[in-house]
């Protein structure tokens, strides 16, 4: 009779222990030391407004909206850019897309990636003794083995390399698109109506056969990047339509990986994060609307204005959920602003990793603000698209100058907004604060300065 695959596994960690302790006494598995688990959800193009605990009024999102009530919910939560490889660049080095080199959108074609000279945070975590796996999309560079996820700190990959409309008719190109593992594609055409399902059973396996060690699980979701899809199981189960039917498959992913945490007692040793690369794709181009593509399969910012590609705020303002029982108290809303990049300093500190001090980090150490006990550490924020700087951010202000309209003066139009009383950016106050204005144009100019950023005027 033959071995069953998981006797076989069990085998070969044996003989592996084994031969370690012939060869010096090593041990073959990274044992846990107290540090936590890292789970860290990433959804595509999913808007502020998107999830039942963030205002939608018809797609149910019952198990992050759980999550949220278990630990922290945050609305002035941001993503670094607001398009999707930028984003994933300062989520994964705590560094703005133009420190880290990945300003710009990479496409099936694109023979560039992250720089090798950057340190990731899985890179990080693994040198800390953390087992990694990536699992979803990846969009920060695949031309070359160097670029792709198991040269990048990951110990295995699943999933797609870019995202789901880089294939004809949406794109042209002659590069397919392939679901991969590790650095092998193993499917084609690809599947995308169970993408998310079997994310979640990768998922769940990694979970399990890394529940005695100290793991890092990235999960960027391919939806709702479109075209967006769903499997019969969830098709047609939401009142949102085919939009709905994909993020509730999205929270039933987080429900089930939840569940999993729980039934293998890791729950309370496990810090859980779910947010989005950036906001909705509700501006898409023409090129997008064929093959069943409807202007309602994106989605929505909520009340705030813009989406994906601007500097608006329902451009970089997203979802950001964070749990972790018995460390951040349960039933928290903020409106304290945190980013992305902070995650990746967070992360690495209680993971007891060596945060990079040989270059800039921006991402700051926002634990404190989750465990209710300060403030939030980030005092200013920068918006920025491409090579382009556009807007900052320093308390409840944002100042806005993209050189896109002029004023009465033919001069390039400036805006301010009090994010604390107008999110939705109705009311343009730069008149009533001449001061103010000028004050958070010098730190814009000085920023793109630093960064060698395009600014307008």
């Amino acid at each position: 009779m033959s071995l069953t695959f998981e006797r076989r596994q069990f085998l070969s960690l044996i003989a592996a222990g084994t031969a370690a302790v012939v060869m010096g006494g090593l041990s073959c598995t990274r044992k846990r030391t107290g540090t936590p688990n890292i789970v860290l959800l990433f959804a595509d193009d999913l808007g502020y407004g998107d999830l039942g605990c963030y205002g939608h009024p018809t797609i149910k999102t019952p198990f992050l909206d759980q999550m949220a009530r278990e630990g922290i919910r945050m609305t002035s939560f941001y993503s670094t850019a607001a398009l999707c490889s930028p984003s994933r660049a300062a989520l994964l080095t705590g560094r703005y897309p133009l420190r880290c080199g990945m300003p710009r959108v990479l496409g099936p074609d694109s023979e560039n990636g992250l720089p090798e000279s950057e340190i990731t945070m899985p890179e990080a975590l693994k040198k800390a003794g953390y087992r990694t796996m990536a699992i979803g999309k990846w969009h920060i560079g695949h031309a070359k083995k160097e670029f792709m996820p198991t040269s990048r700190g990951f110990d295995s990959y699943y999933g797609l390399l870019y995202s789901n409309d880089m294939m004809p008719p949406w794109v042209k190109t002659d590069k397919p698109l392939q679901l991969y593992r590790d650095l092998e594609p193993i499917e084609h055409p690809v599947e995308q109506e169970t993408l998310t399902e079997r994310y979640t059973e990768e998922a769940v396996k990694f979970i399990r056969s890394a529940k005695d060690e100290s793991f890092f699980l990235y999960l960027p979701y391919t939806m709702p990047h479109l075209p967006v899809r769903a499997s019969g199981k969830f098709s047609g189960t939401s009142r949102a339509g085919l939009y709905g039917d994909v993020i509730e498959t999205i929270d039933w992913s987080a429900g089930t990986i939840l569940q999993t945490l729980k039934e293998l007692g890791i729950d309370n040793n496990t810090l859980v994060i779910f947010t989005s690369d950036n906001g909705p794709w509700c501006n898409m181009p023409p090129r997008m609307l064929q093959q069943g593509i409807e202007k309602w399969h994106a989605g929505s910012p909520g009340l705030l204005r813009g989406a994906k590609g601007t500097t608006y705020e329902g451009g970089h303002r997203v979802p950001g959920i964070a749990r972790w029982p018995g460390v951040i108290p349960a039933d928290q809303e903020i409106a304290e602003p945190a980013n992305t990049m902070d995650l990746f300093t967070t992360i690495l500190k209680v993971c007891g990793a060596e945060v990079p001090a040989d270059r800039v980090i921006d991402g700051l150490d926002i634990l404190p603000l989750l465990k209710g006990e300060t403030g939030s550490p980030m005092k200013v924020f920068y918006y920025m698209t491409g090579y382009n700087l556009q807007a900052v951010r320093e308390g409840k202000w944002k100042y806005r100058l993209t050189g896109q309209e002029n004023d009465k003066n033919n001069k390039p139009l400036r805006e301010l907004y009090d994010l604390d009383v107008d999110p939705a950016e109705k009311y343009n106050v730069v008149d009533r604060f001449p001061d103010l204005a000028a004050k958070l144009d010098q730190k814009l100019k000085a920023m793109a300065k630093e960064l060698n950023a395009n600014i307008a005027g």
